[in-house]
């Protein structure tokens, strides 16, 4: 099998006046490019460091941060990628836990550097020859936590994807998510594997809907994969008569769950595409593929998260801890060819990197924390998270299915449900809405809505409707954490 390394300067070699990477309109060629990460590993390797040193790499998209991290890697130097949207606080103790000797921008001085008077974090030094890249978890229940991921795994993904989604010279890819997500291993790192060109999306005009429409036209593409967010900014901007990007042939959903109306409306949009739902996570990569196929009849909800990718395992572990064997709901738990050994801090991933739980086999497992219903036919479909589970007066409630019921309702367009303290209930359920312009949608219509599908105890005993859109996080889902601490209006 061939490393990314090998795939990339094999691209450079035969084809160096070919396209890698559109910025602006700009295009940077595959020499270009592979100038540019000569002289960032060329400035890696003349720093006062020692090797086999880690790194921080804080970069925002551009091509000159690409060269950087292909700089990195053509050094063999383990790196750190975490989000530059951190505040210092916590990028200070994620490169002392990562053991940082140095962070690095693309152009100039970072205007952050490593405080050596922090300690870093004890952690396990084996599982981390292989490594090179070093991304973080979201980080919306604390510190992120830093996934090492081994470059054999990163190797077997670009493998797979670049011949799953037909990626190769002459084919266009979009690169919509920030350089430090775990996607880019597709829409970046494997497109430049197979020497495809990548249409980069800058950060500050990724809520632009006219933008995005722009640059899939401009640029004639023909690969996306981009969170449910994405879709739903374009389809407010297209005018269905008019707007059918034929040259567009795969479209990939992931991150989160699409809406069935932004679902419904993407094979108008995307007439010759095969839409894809994939599943995955930071630690474990993606999991699985649920091919939709193309045309009016793919787009039909719910949609299942799909088979598993070659070489990955599944569970379904019931609530009092056996292995599902049928149909039923319970967590699930995967084990790839693409995931990493552990978080670099061991102290963190006790619960979540286990051996098998009935210990069937000696493979490494990871609990994905997510809610799964496998159907009668064997699908299985996604319906919530485990730290989504609370009780309200009693009652168990999921307030993702709670959220499900919410977007049901035709002049609902987002909607968060989150559990808040109640001095007497113990818990109360508190919901944000945003509806469709026009929409005359009240509490009370809500709440009408809501009784006719979920017990009392689950309907939102507040109601904040709003006609602007929910918060965001960094990843395009709605920010929970935005409203949710207080019950305030987001």
């Amino acid at each position: 099998m061939s490393t990314f390394r090998q795939r990339f300067l094999d691209q450079v070699s035969r084809r160096p006046g070919a396209p890698a990477l559109v910025w602006h309109g700009e295009v940077t060629t595959y020499g270009d490019l592979y100038e540019l990460a000569d002289k960032a590993r060329t400035r890696l390797e003349w720093s006062n460091l020692q090797p086999g040193d880690p790194i921080g790499l804080l970069v925002k998209k551009s091509p000159q941060a690409v060269a950087l991290v292909l700089g990195a890697l053509l050094s063999g130097r383990r790196f750190l990628l975490p989000s530059p949207a951190l505040a210092n606080s916590a990028l200070t103790s994620l490169f002392a836990q990562a053991s940082c000797q140095a962070v690095f921008a693309p152009e100039g001085e970072p205007e952050f550097t490593p405080d050596p008077s922090i300690a870093p974090e004890p952690v396990e030094a084996s599982d981390l020859d292989d490594v090179r890249f070093m991304l973080t978890t979201s980080g919306s229940t604390g510190l992120p936590k830093i996934v090492p991921l081994p470059q054999r795994g990163i190797d077997r993904f670009v493998e797979w994807a670049g011949a799953e989604f037909d990626i190769r010279p002459g084919r266009t890819v979009l690169n919509y998510a920030p350089l430090n997500f775990d996607l880019c291993l597709l829409d970046v790192w494997t497109t430049l594997a197979h020497g495809g060109q990548v249409v980069l999306v800058d950060p500050d005009y990724a809520a632009n809907g006219r933008h995005l429409l722009d640059a899939l036209v401009r640029h004639e593409v023909n690969v996306i994969q981009a969170v449910p967010m994405f879709f739903g900014l374009l389809l407010d901007v297209v005018q269905p008569a008019v707007d059918r990007l034929e040259h567009v042939d795969r479209v990939m959903f992931t991150g989160d769950a699409i809406p069935d109306r932004t679902l419904a409306e993407l094979p108008k949009l995307f007439p010759n595409a095969a839409l894809h739902n994939i599943y995955g996570c930071t630690e474990t990569n993606d999991s699985f593929v649920h091919h939709l196929g193309s045309g009016d009849t793919a787009a039909t909800p719910p949609v299942s998260i799909g088979s598993p990718l070659p070489g990955v395992h599944s569970l379904v572990m019931t609530a009092e801890g056996a292995v599902l064997e049928g149909p039923g709901t319970g967590e699930l738990y995967v084990s790839t060819p693409f995931q990493a050994a552990g978080y670099l801090d061991r102290a963190r991933h006790t619960d979540k990197f286990v051996p098998h739980p009935t210990g069937a086999d000696e493979r490494p497992w990871f609990r994905s924390g997510d809610l799964v219903r496998r159907a009668e036919d064997g699908r299985v479909f996604l319906i919530g998270r485990s730290d989504f589970q609370v009780k309200v007066r009693g009652v168990a409630i999921n307030t993702a299915e709670v959220e499900h019921v919410l977007l049901e309702h035709p002049a609902v367009l987002e909607a968060a449900v989150v559990a808040v303290p109640d001095p007497i209930a113990g818990r109360r359920l508190v919901s944000a809405v945003h509806r469709a312009d026009g929409s005359k949608l009240n509490s009370l219509v809500l709440r009408q809505h809501c009784a006719r599908r979920l017990p009392q105890a689950a309907i939102p005993s507040t109601m904040h409707i709003v006609d602007t859109p929910l918060p965001k996080t960094p990843t395009g889902k709605v920010d929970r954490n935005a409203f949710g601490s207080k019950g305030r209006t987001p």
